[in-house]
């Protein structure tokens, strides 16, 4: 079976790269071992996205006398997650029907590199077969990190796979990690009535986010009865009795939790072992496969994206990825005109979806302080909106950060209701190398929570009128 472009994985990097070889006329085929859309769409971003709305729904309830409304119900925890499986299956399935439109050839098996341009395909039943490519990429994603003092049992100690399809809700969850798996998961269970501790080794919650992001989210949290206990480490967890008792080192002495379930959400590990990269030689750092800015390894015709290569393990930057990769490859193979623009790495969105929301792209604060930048700084509390205020959400901030020397927009990071679904705003304009001067006289919609990021850059430059 011989082909011009073979993918190693379906996530949202490889199936988008198929998609794109596809379109530039290679005959491509996709391989994978479980399900198509990977992680993303069966195990991630697509079903944790399900669940989350069901809380909102469900705090919506909670809450409804705010609203003028007469209203009153109880979670059915079965119900969520089986709603929550429905959506996923929806979409892996959209992802059948893009790969019949698109001619792809879909090989279901675990494929391993035998040989330069050669993959071993192993179906469930361990028949074997060989697959040939002049060009191979591998998309093979990540999977939850385990740490040697939290061994994951499925069970007791669970990773994001188990804590998305649950039996039935826990009365209460300890959570270790708080980046935005573990931040997710614990406003979902939060919600749902469980009582959760977050536990977190570094000083701060979402350690990557800007400090004030950091602060807000913490105590809107504790706020919702969440416990969180930072600059703090599990160092022994014991699963003999009913639940679990975990030992816990904080700054200021040891702590026993006790909860029946914990989670592990401290991080991602690259799915690259056992897929034949030693045999061929091709090289990995720290875990993971090294790429040039084409994603080419270091092997000729071989290629990596996504959550198993350096970048980001963030879904659009492994979509990303893949048609960049796509592109390079057919502009070499004299099917696509121009080679592509390389990856702004420094111009990646960040979206986590608990709530409130948080979103953001560029430098932090501190970061481009460490740049060496002199900065115009610009932060507009949503309490003034009259958009998040009519929508029951008046909590969380607009963050600008601006060079004070040419107006360059250097970063957003925002807090709050929606906030997701606006810092596309932020990255088009960085991408354009547009200054606050033409933000500002872009005229934003009002009643909007757009229209904040107007106003945070008013206040970076004194100019602020609603605050």
């Amino acid at each position: 079976m011989a082909y011009d472009v073979v993918v190693l994985g379906s996530g949202p990097g490889g199936y988008v790269a198929a998609i794109r070889a596809s379109q530039l006329g290679f005959k491509t085929a996709i391989i994978e071992k479980e399900s198509l859309g990977g992680i993303c769409l069966n195990w991630g971003c697509i079903p944790t996205k399900a669940l989350l709305k069901s809380a909102q729904v469900n705090e919506y309830i909670k809450h409804a006398r705010d609203f003028g409304i007469e209203a009153a119900g109880t979670p059915n925890f079965e119900a969520v997650i089986k709603r929550s499986r429905g959506v996923a299956d929806k979409m892996s399935k959209g992802v059948q029907f893009l790969m019949k439109k698109n001619k792809i050839e879909v090989i279901m098996g675990f494929g391993k590199l035998i040989a330069k341009g050669k993959l071993e395909v192993t179906d469930k039943e361990g028949k074997k077969q060989v697959v040939e490519a002049k060009h191979i990429i591998i998309a093979t994603g990540g999977r939850s990190r385990q740490l040697p003092s939290l061994p994951i049992d499925g069970k007791k100690i669970i990773g994001y796979r188990e804590a998305m399809v649950l039996p039935q809700l826990p009365k209460s969850l300890i959570v270790v990690g708080s980046g935005a798996i573990g931040v997710e998961f614990a406003y979902f269970y939060n919600s749902m009535g469980a009582k959760v501790t977050i536990v977190e080794f570094l000083p701060r919650i979402v350690p990557v986010e800007d400090e004030d992001i950091s602060k807000e989210l913490e105590k809107q949290y504790k706020k919702n009865g969440i416990d969180i206990l930072t600059s703090s480490e599990v160092t022994a967890v014991d699963t003999t009795g009913n639940g679990v008792k975990a030992k816990v080192k904080t700054a200021t002495g040891e702590l026993t939790l006790e909860a029946d379930i914990l989670l592990s959400a401290v991080g991602v590990s690259a799915n690259i072992e056992g897929i034949g990269l030693e045999e061929l030689g091709i090289k990995t750092e720290k875990g993971r496969i090294l790429v040039d800015k084409y994603s080419q390894t270091n092997v000729p015709g071989i290629y990596a994206i996504g959550d198993c290569s350096p970048g980001q393990a963030l879904a659009h930057v492994a979509s990303k990825e893949g048609i960049v990769c796509v592109e390079a490859i057919g502009y070499n193979e004299k099917k696509y005109n121009h080679l592509p623009e390389a990856i702004d790495y420094n111009n990646i969105p960040g979206c986590t979806y608990c709530v409130p929301e948080i979103a953001s792209v560029g430098y932090t604060e501190k970061q481009a302080k460490d740049a060496g930048y002199e900065i115009k700084v610009g932060k507009f509390p949503l309490s003034a909106s009259g958009k998040a205020s009519a929508a029951g959400h008046p909590e969380g901030f607009i963050k600008v950060i601006f060079d004070a020397k040419y107006g360059e927009w250097l970063g957003t990071h925002m807090i709050g209701y929606n906030v997701t679904e606006l810092i596309a705003e932020t990255v088009t304009a960085r991408k354009l190398e547009t200054t606050y001067h033409e933000v500002l006289n872009a005229i934003h919609p009002h009643p909007t929570i757009s229209e904040s990021i107007k106003d945070a850059i008013e206040v970076a430059y004194g100019e602020a009128i609603h605050i």
